[in-house]
């Protein structure tokens, strides 16, 4: 029967030490937790009360007590370095590798800060970056096919208006001889629209959008709805079909589990070559991304290391923050999390 805001306040300031914390002052733009660097780091950001913060975490913490060592506000390289040059410079150096998402800001502050670690840019975020290609043919496909469908409608509306004229004109040169019935009940001008639609009792438009998360995923995670609505799209939209294979064989280099960085050198290569006979500019624009983070993203098939960890750590933070309902107190939030996840 402890009413909640007395508890948390009488925690606050009685029960923990937040009080003589040490990074109390400046812990609404940074805190540092040295005690738990490791060689095996992950790079990423997250956003707490409209702010966003780079967090630096260890992944032998395993998302639990010690995994936390840097949460700085801001993305501004110059600024996440200044703090991060706070952490002891041998401990920096022994940093074996940073995995990190496809942000020249995250590059560019793992390689000032850790001179000697190999950067690996996370592979899900490549295959990310590729179903954004994908996203774009299907949006732009979409477009086409509502402006179909207006076009249908359009032709739907001037018939009902062509057959009332007609009805209007034969009314006035002949009249229903009494007691006969009316005949087949017309189309009136209120009569409602409605689309043609595919075998699979969809029109292109619902499968347009409802096909969205199935082009992010591998074809053998599908259901046999997907599988079908899938076979539809490819028949009528090659382009989209010629996307999604392009993709998958990608896809197809990161599954592969007997690669090594040369072998899958060779094999990216001979994608990109398969991608320059495409005509697709969307999938093109993928493919200099990739070309621009090769070596990279390539140092991926070294240890096979994924940044994972980091979009866990920040699932929990934000499960943490929606358990406290919102953060007000942004230092008294961030001594918590230094206490669970530091």
């Amino acid at each position: 029967m402890i009413d909640g805001g007395t508890f948390e306040k009488n925690y606050k300031d009685v029960l923990s030490d937040f009080r003589s914390w040490p990074q109390r002052d400046h812990a609404s733009d940074w805190v540092l937790l040295p005690e738990n660097m490791g060689v095996h780091l992950g790079l990423d950001e997250t956003s707490f009360c409209h702010e966003v913060y780079t967090i630096l975490h260890n992944k032998d913490g395993h998302g639990g007590k010690h995994t936390v060592i840097a949460i700085i506000k801001g993305t501004k390289p110059s600024e996440v370095i200044e703090k991060l040059m706070l952490l002891p410079e041998d401990m920096r150096l022994k940093v074996a590798d940073v995995t990190m998402d496809l942000s020249n800001s995250m590059g560019a502050i793992a390689k000032s800060a850790f001179p000697n670690a190999v950067i690996i840019r996370d592979c899900f975020h490549v295959i990310q970056r590729c179903g954004e290609g994908i996203e774009e043919i299907r949006l732009r496909l979409k477009r086409e096919a509502i402006k179909e469908q207006k076009k249908e409608k359009a032709e739907f509306r001037k018939k009902l208006e062509r057959l009332a004229k007609q009805r209007k004109a034969y009314r006035k040169t002949h009249k229903r001889p009494k007691g006969k019935k009316r005949g087949r009940k017309p189309m009136r001008l209120s009569t409602r629209f409605i689309p043609s639609t595919l075998s699979n009792e969809e029109t292109k438009v619902e499968s347009l959008t409802r096909c969205r998360k199935q082009m992010l995923k591998s074809r053998d995670k599908w259901t046999d709805g997907q599988e079908g609505r899938a076979k539809l799209l490819f028949d009528m939209y090659p382009k989209l079909k010629e996307a999604y294979g392009i993709i998958n064989l990608l896809r197809g280099i990161f599954k592969n589990k007997s690669l090594t960085k040369d072998s899958a050198k060779t094999r990216l290569h001979e994608w990109y070559d398969k991608v320059t006979e495409s005509t697709l500019r969307e999938i093109k624009s993928v493919r200099d991304t990739i070309k621009t983070y090769e070596d990279e993203i390539l140092n991926y098939f070294i240890s096979r290391a994924t940044n994972a960890s980091a979009e866990s750590l920040n699932s929990k933070l934000k499960a943490f923050r929606s358990q406290l309902r919102g953060v007000r107190d942004i230092p008294f939030f961030f001594y918590r999390v230094s206490l669970v996840f530091g």
